[in-house]
């Protein structure tokens, strides 16, 4: 049994090198007084915030011209689909609510894996 996701939840990304906080917008249910997070909050600089540099060499940014091969460079999510797998079996708004099992790909390579939910009383 994981924990609800909420907003403010902690993420980290495997390509990234500091953490970022999940922003859920709007609020439909609350889960421990703050908004309960879905599958679909993973628009990239509206739900899902920067990750400091990013160390991916998929990343077009972190290409350099030779001599210098690879630089990281400031993280900008790319994410295009939607968290998996959720918990299908609960909804809010039709939509499955988002546990902290969860996970998001990066289309640079990043697997977006939730630290810490943003609160510890609601399990699904």
């Amino acid at each position: 049994m994981g924990n609800c996701v909420c907003n403010g939840a902690m993420l980290q990304c495997s390509m990234g090198v500091a953490p970022s906080s999940l922003a859920v917008i709007p609020a439909v249910v609350l889960t421990s007084n703050a908004p309960q997070a879905t599958i679909m909050d993973f628009k990239p600089m509206v739900n899902i915030m920067p990750f400091g540099m990013c160390n991916s060499v998929a990343n077009p940014a972190t290409k350099r011209p030779p001599p210098v091969v690879f630089t990281p460079a400031p993280c900008v999510p790319n994410t295009t689909s939607p968290w998996t797998p959720g918990v299908p079996t609960v909804l809010v708004g039709n939509l499955p609510v988002l546990n902290d099992a969860s996970q998001l790909m990066c289309v640079w390579g990043g697997v977006i894996k939730i630290n810490m939910p943003g609160q510890f009383v609601a399990q699904v």
